[in-house]
């Protein structure tokens, strides 16, 4: 049998926190490793736990939820941060993409979803719920998406169109009828022409390009 995927719950809000660790128990194949309050907790019991995913507050005092990924990436970069947004946190949920997180869950979305995106994030896919896309990308329509430094093929393109709605390697290897060895590969490619370092800041890249006249 397969080992759970570990998972550390983090929030600075006592009843938050285990209404998340609640949402997760029993749930198959996921195991809550522990729970931290702040920033700087979470950075102790990542390291001592080495928890396969986090659920990352933002808002915390002292070290916040992005510097607080920064920090657990920098040592163990397999780990793979969702950042858990309140509202109007456009700005900090765009830090954390940037600071390397794969995801983000509004605290109020459904069991399904939080399970649905552990799992998604834990095999190195980005879980992109399309309502805060879609606010996201009101932040990014200034700036213009830039050019990749060399051109993508056309199966590239494939790929990042399918990256762009969220979907996981498997998905996309059976929509295309290829192997999720290759889809990685075309990913890692994706990554490098883009000049991003994730799969979140590709497919927001692809759907900001969408939005461009």
């Amino acid at each position: 049998m397969d080992s759970p995927i570990r998972v550390l719950v983090v929030d600075d809000h006592f009843v938050v926190r285990k209404g998340v660790c609640a949402l997760l128990a029993d749930a198959e194949g996921i195991a809550v490793a522990g729970e931290a309050g702040d920033g700087e907790q979470a950075v102790v019991e990542a390291r001592r736990l080495r928890p396969q995913v986090i659920l990352m507050d933002l808002r915390m005092p002292g070290l916040d939820g992005v510097a607080a990924t920064r920090a657990i990436l920098a040592e163990q970069p397999a780990t793979a941060v969702v950042a858990l947004t309140g509202s109007d946190v456009e700005g900090e949920v765009l830090a954390a993409v940037e600071a390397g997180a794969l995801g983000y869950l509004a605290k109020t979305s459904p069991r399904e979803d939080f399970l649905e995106a552990i799992r998604q994030v834990a095999q190195g896919d980005a879980w992109l719920p399309a309502h805060l896309t879609r606010r996201l990308l009101t932040r990014l329509k200034p700036r213009p998406a830039p050019e990749p430094v060399e051109p993508l093929t056309g199966r590239e393109r494939e790929v990042l169109e399918l990256l762009a709605r969220g979907w996981s390697n498997r998905r996309i290897s059976k929509e295309l009828s290829i192997s999720e060895v290759t889809v990685r590969t075309h990913v890692s490619h994706i990554l490098g022409k883009l000049g991003v370092s994730n799969r979140v800041e590709a497919a927001l890249h692809a759907l900001r390009r969408d939005r461009e006249p």
